[in-house]
């Protein structure tokens, strides 16, 4: 477990090294290469990596888990759930969880344009000429590496711990090799050294934060693969392997630039001279490959939890793993997340360029990752006022230091991710909200269940053989299909079953818990299913389930009835009247429910209802 930690988890902060200490010393943040200066800046990463990372993420933030899930989605869902529906601060923390989602979007999207192209821009460093196919080839990476989702990683999977040892050991070497050279650095260790840089240089030492911030990406990636690997291996990949190669390499990095200050356009492929440049180039590319795979296979895993949320529509989900249902391909948004890396790769052109856009993605969301932390501890840990405000607040400054630093870069690239992140919060709260007065407008016309069944079995229609389902949300009283069914073909089966799927916010609900059924009497059933925002929803085997309840199903004799709603706008109520368009073209493109339960094709009738909001 460790060792797979190392490879999926590890994997987007372990190339950080690649351009961080690069974009520190770069010509536009004006900070002069001198001894002081290198100390400084070498302190601050390495003592960054051990309050940021070490400290925060992996001893505070993984504490945090939602059933022994992470990322900011399940941290979302636990803050909600301990403050509660009804309080005051419950539509806040949802902006404040869905806005700091769609910035992981963004990092999901800049990880994989920043990684490969940094990586592949060791062959300019080894041959100037090369620089014009520096952004072709990563095209040609990016594009190969999102056409092979579809297949799955379970095949070279098991490749990625091995291959990140070799890159994390290859780290610790080039550094070790390095401080050896200019035993000088290891005075960094001394935090002294950051203090007086940021003292010493204010200004210059402000708009660096926004450089320095580079060497934590990927943190965010780290909470939120909790789930697949459990705390304790990933603490141990951290402390074991990966934070002393990381420690490692920026110290000698530091050393080369004390030495050579002439290496300073891009120090990490010239840590061991000419001949190593091209065997780095090659190691450093596969290493960005699997830190982009990470990003994309994380980008999967919090589309489906905001669907089962209710933030986006149902979408074609793919299982490319027999045996581990977490690998998931999801083709809508595969395509869509390939076709804006390209444009950022094209667009951007180079890692320096990018890593402006790249800084405020990550701080913005490490700072709502605290923010949401904070009413964690508070109201469902139950600890202290003192001391949640104290624990939070000391790493909110932190964050917000970094974050007003990156602030300064957004007319240089900086926008991107608060355009990006803008357009998926709009559309997620627009979809939640759309769904909201769906629901009101079903209510508005519904005719209460009990009362309907009561009615009907005083003069019952003809009842015919085999089972019917109607599936029915929550609030709605009398599913709209069964209305059509006994309008129009005027029959009952001889057993009707009302099903009712609902999400938890929390990950997974235990299998006994799945599963409730309800008689209602003349051979009708309330069944309600509830899974986890992490779960598979998956109707027969639901079905399944109700056999330890006493209602077994053939389902050659049963019928799923859905109704099938075509929303209209209406100017005159509900949201703006773009809103509403907005939703309405998400709802039609939005996967059939059929087909996201699993429901058998050849078992469902579809019955249209019309619905204003």
């Amino acid at each position: 477990m460790t060792l797979g930690a190392v490879g999926i988890v590890y994997g987007d902060i372990g190339t950080s090294p690649l351009y961080a200490m690069k974009e520190v010393f770069a010509e536009g943040h004006g900070l002069a290469l001198t001894q002081e200066n290198v100390l400084g800046v070498v302190s601050l990463i390495v003592w960054g990596l051990i309050i940021i990372v070490s400290l925060k993420y992996v001893t505070l933030v993984l504490r945090a888990d939602n059933r022994g899930e992470g990322g900011i989605m399940a941290l979302m869902a636990l803050a909600l759930s301990s403050v509660g529906r009804n309080s005051k601060l419950y539509f806040p923390l949802l902006v404040i969880g869905v806005f700091g989602t769609t910035l992981f979007y963004g990092d999901g999207v800049i990880t994989p344009a920043i990684s490969v192209l940094s990586a592949v821009e060791g062959l300019s460093v080894a041959a100037p000429g090369f620089s014009h196919y520096v952004v072709p080839v990563t095209v040609a990476v990016l594009t190969a590496l999102y056409a092979l989702q579809a297949r799955g990683t379970a095949g070279i999977g098991k490749w990625f711990g091995p291959i990140m040892v070799v890159w994390f050991a290859t780290l610790a070497i080039l550094g070790l090799v390095n401080i050896v050279a200019s035993p000088q650095i290891l005075q960094a260790l001394n935090p002294w050294h950051a203090l007086h840089f940021l003292e010493g240089n204010r200004l210059l030492a402000f708009i660096s934060l926004g450089a320095v911030v580079l060497a934590f990406t990927g943190v965010e990636a780290l909470y939120a693969d909790m789930g697949h690997f459990g705390p304790k291996p990933m603490r141990a990949a951290w402390f074991f392997v990966a934070f002393p190669a990381l420690a490692l390499n920026y110290l000698g990095q530091g050393g080369l630039l004390l030495a050579h200050p002439e290496a300073v356009d891009n120090p990490f492929f010239q840590q061991l001279g000419p001949w190593s440049v091209i065997p780095l180039t090659i190691l450093a590319t596969a290493a960005a490959v699997i830190a982009s795979q990470a990003t994309i296979s994380g980008t999967f895993s919090m589309t489906k939890q905001a669907i089962a949320l209710g933030l986006l529509p149902r979408m074609k989900i793919e299982y490319t793993s027999a045996s581990e249902i977490g690998q998931i391909y999801i083709p809508v948004v595969n395509w869509l997340q390939l076709a804006v890396v390209l444009m950022v790769v094209i667009g951007f052109g180079s890692s320096s360029l990018l890593a402006a856009a790249y800084g405020i993605a990550v701080t913005a969301t490490m700072m709502v990752t605290t923010l949401l932390t904070f009413f964690v501890i508070r109201y469902r840990w139950k600890y202290n006022l003192a001391l949640c405000i104290f624990a939070t607040g000391f790493f909110l400054v932190i964050d917000i230091g970094f974050l007003s630093a990156n602030m300064l870069k957004l007319t240089h690239g900086g926008w991107f991710p608060l355009l990006l992140g803008t357009l998926l919060f709009t559309m997620m709260l627009t979809w939640k909200r759309g769904r909201e007065l769906v629901v009101e407008n079903l209510q508005k016309h519904a005719i209460p269940l009990d009362d309907f069944l009561t009615s009907l079995f005083v003069d019952p229609p003809t009842r015919v053989p085999g089972t019917a389902i109607f599936m029915r949300s929550e609030s709605d009283g009398v599913p709209h299909a069964m209305l059509h069914n006994l309008l129009h073909n005027k029959i009952l089966h001889e057993r009707v079953v009302f099903l009712t799927v609902s999400m938890a916010e929390v990950p997974y609900v235990p299998t006994e818990e799945q599963v409730r059924v309800h008689n209602l009497g003349n051979d009708c059933y309330q069944m309600d299913v509830l899974y986890g925002f992490k779960d598979t929803p998956d109707i027969p085997w639901a079905l399944e389930l109700a056999r330890f309840q006493g209602l077994g199903f053939e389902m050659m004799e049963t019928s799923f009835f859905i109704a099938r709603q075509t929303v209209v706008p209406n100017p005159d109520r509900g949201m703006a009247l773009w809103r509403e368009h907005l939703f309405v073209t998400m709802s039609r493109h939005a996967r059939d429910a059929a087909d996201y339960y699993r429901i058998p094709s050849n078992r469902v009738i579809e019955l249209g209802t019309k619905i204003e909001i």
